[in-house]
């Protein structure tokens, strides 16, 4: 028999990554099942392009952070692999301190759009949060277009809609992945900007797959010879 090796995947990873998977695939199925409805029965699913739209989105601020996480975001690394070991970590720390700057402005933002449909405060303060605007109008009513109302979801009707019922999906549900994606995302880099700091990396972007595919390319040749 043989032996497989262990995987060094962590359980948060296994998570991220079912998560991902999962959207790929339930887009795929409800985009073929919407052709189908279409050229063969002569229909259409309503909800189908707007949901996969949400999913896409899902698919896409959920693996953004993840790529933060396994270094794996597009990078040029040109100039840094010009320079001293010390310029290095010290470009490392600012190109760092520039995208985690950035994330917490996402967050921010993120968070001040979603909230309202919550029922939450958004925070004050046009860059960084200086407090609650209580004064802000809950927008927990509002409703997806062409997405129905799932069972699952219908407690959002007592806690933040007054009791009031849904027809279609509340926007609380979807736009959920805003804020959650930006926490991740800042979190992801604060991660790597320890990381430079403590010394185990000199760069945000460690990822040379192509160059790696390359070499294996070029090892496999000349296995072969």
């Amino acid at each position: 028999m043989t032996a497989h090796a262990p995987s060094n995947k962590s359980f948060t990873d296994q998570i991220e990554e079912t998560i991902i998977a999962v959207l790929l695939g339930l887009m795929t199925v409800v985009t073929f099942a919407n052709v189908v409805a279409r050229f063969v029965f002569n229909s259409n699913i309503l909800w189908a392009l707007e949901l996969t739209v949400f999913m896409f989105a899902w698919l896409v601020l959920l693996g953004a952070s993840y790529a933060v996480k396994k270094s794996s975001h597009l990078g040029v690394d040109a100039i840094i692999n010009m320079v001293s070991p010390g310029a290095r970590k010290t470009l490392g720390l600012i190109s760092a301190a520039c995208c985690l700057a950035f994330s917490f402005l996402l967050l921010k933002g993120s968070y001040d759009y979603w909230a309202v449909f919550a029922d939450l405060p958004p925070t004050s303060g046009r860059w960084f949060p200086t407090g609650l605007n209580l004064d802000a109008r809950s927008q927990s009513f509002y409703e997806v277009q062409d997405v129905p109302m799932i069972s699952a979801f219908k407690f959002l009707e007592d806690m933040i809609n007054y009791g009031e019922s849904y027809e279609k999906l509340p926007k609380v549900v979807p736009y959920i992945v805003m804020p959650v994606s930006m926490l991740l995302l800042t979190i992801r880099f604060l991660q790597a900007s320890l990381a430079i700091w403590r010394g185990d990396t000199d760069r945000l972007v460690a990822s040379h797959e192509v160059e790696d595919e390359l070499e294996e390319i070029r090892s496999s040749h000349e296995g072969e010879k």
